[in-house]
């Protein structure tokens, strides 16, 4: 049996009572991505001897009695546009394809003052912008739980590795969606935190007013283990918010008594495949069982979601990505005519297809003439849609849905067909918007692929929305299926 099936607890305490040493486990980890990562094409960049030589140190530690972290032990991946001190970070772009950071991300830092073992960087899609991960400048990652089926974006290496038992947890970033997404195309749970929460000092932008680092495990409870870790005020990240971070162990009591849920008509109605549809139906169901209560609500500006999260977000892009010119960072093109032309080339080579069409679309949005038109409206919509939430959650304690419309496509089927693409993340979109934490678990399968359930909560309440995914875990069986590769 896989050590990989344990959960986090009793993986520490195989650990702490040295029937397990870290270097076994960090093998076990190294030996799964030999195995199954061709098949995959999860990892970017292996740290192969960087995690050996932190299972070692970590082994003296135990043997020497000293303190140990929250994540003693174990092996992590780590989305590649988090900043690495001395590993690759590339975004999943050839523009950064030999980049290696001199300092490490605030989160990676956090990990390593929680004792958790580095084992590599994950692919994603090329500077996040994606909801299939099929535009990574490397290999598309295919869903564990069928090959022929993408694992979604951007975030997908990260959700593939844990899916496929690879790495216990990894890091991933959501901007649009790209956490939640991807953990239910794979049957992951995937937290977004509230935007704040979580440093984002160390993070690559892409849209930096709705970019948030968050876990991806196998189970609620190591979600909360990674969020404690991870989660709290950074003076480095001039949007990081002074909070108190709560015990989210705790809060995994299991008592959903008495919990009101509203459930909005937009999250089920036109669009969302009849079988997603059904399959949360069936999942809240559950949570009715266990004493809660759930209404049908509405977030009416919900359809105006993705038209103004895709020009806010393209819009940050384009600012954000303009640095990456040949000169300052990435590849350099010249040949020699000159420096608008060594821009150019740099930039005209260095950027995939989806990053282009992001940037052009931003930079449009942002130019004399076009500015209020598009992006101060796209803005004045984002304050609606916040209100959306604001005014259900007077009444209810979270938000249940589908967290995407449809299990995932098949690879290379929405590939010609962008704005169909862009629809896949509709339902996970306005969270970011609104800056809200939102988690996606495994509530059932649909046609042989997972379907996951989205549990949206307050601002800074991610106790209640574990507390609530927690109860539907403890109560049923799917974040135990595992796929067959």
């Amino acid at each position: 049996m896989s050590l990989f099936q344990y959960r986090l607890p009793e993986l520490h305490n195989m650990l702490h009572s040295k029937e397990l040493s870290v270097s076994e486990l960090t093998e076990q980890s190294l030996a799964a991505i030999s195995e199954r990562d061709g098949k995959v094409h999860a990892f970017l960049t292996l740290n192969e001897e960087g995690a050996r030589q932190s299972a070692r140190a970590l082994d003296d530690k135990l043997a020497s009695g000293a303190a140990r972290g929250l994540l003693f032990g174990l092996p992590a991946g780590i989305k590649d546009n988090i900043v690495t001190k001395g590993l690759r970070t590339t975004c999943a772009s050839k523009f950064l394809d030999n980049f290696q950071p001199i300092y490490d991300a605030t989160v990676v830092s956090k990990l390593r003052q929680a004792d958790a073992v580095t084992i590599g960087k994950l692919n994603m899609d090329e500077f996040a912008m994606g909801g299939s991960n099929e535009n990574s400048a490397y290999a598309a990652v295919r869903n564990p739980w069928n090959l022929e089926h993408v694992p979604g974006g951007s975030s997908g290496g990260s959700a593939a590795a844990v899916a496929a038992g690879e790495v216990l947890f990894a890091l991933g970033s959501d901007t649009g969606g790209s956490i939640r997404q991807p953990a239910s195309y794979c049957g992951v749970v995937g937290l977004k935190p509230t935007y704040g929460l979580v440093s984002r000092y160390g993070l690559v932008a892409f849209a930096s007013s709705l970019d948030q680092i968050g876990p991806l495990t196998r189970n609620v409870e190591d979600s909360a283990y990674v969020l404690q870790a991870i989660a709290g005020y950074d003076a480095q990240d001039s949007t990081s918010a002074k909070v108190d971070i709560p015990d989210y162990l705790s809060a995994l009591t299991g008592d959903v008594s008495g919990l009101r849920i509203g459930v909005p008509k937009e999250y089920i109605g036109e669009g969302v495949d009849a079988s997603v549809r059904e399959t949360v139906l069936s999942a809240l169901k559950v949570l009715e069982g266990l004493g809660a209560v759930w209404e049908e609500v509405s977030l009416p500006h919900t359809e105006y979601a993705v038209a103004t999260y895709y020009l806010l977000a393209s819009s940050e892009a384009s600012s954000n990505l303009a640095r990456f010119d040949g000169v300052r960072y990435g590849v350099r093109v010249d040949e020699g005519g000159g420096l608008l032309d060594l821009y150019h080339n740099s930039r005209s080579r260095g950027f995939g297809p989806e990053v282009k069409r992001r940037i052009m679309l931003g930079t449009y949005a942002l130019s004399s003439g076009y500015y209020d038109a598009y992006y101060l409206k796209a803005q004045k919509v984002r304050t609606l849609i916040k209100q959306d939430f604001d005014e259900v959650f007077k009444k209810y304690d979270v938000i249940i849905g589908p967290t995407a419309p449809t299990t995932a496509f098949k690879l290379g089927s929405q590939t010609e067909d962008p704005l169909t693409m862009y629809l896949n993340d509709i339902l996970t979109i306005p969270v970011n918007l609104a800056g809200i934490p939102a988690v996606s678990i495994p509530c059932g399968f649909a046609g042989g692929l997972p379907v996951g359930l989205q549990i949206i909560g307050k601002e800074f309440d991610e106790s209640t929305v574990l507390r609530v995914a927690h109860a539907f875990e403890q109560n049923t069986d799917y974040h135990k299926e595992r796929p067959q590769l």
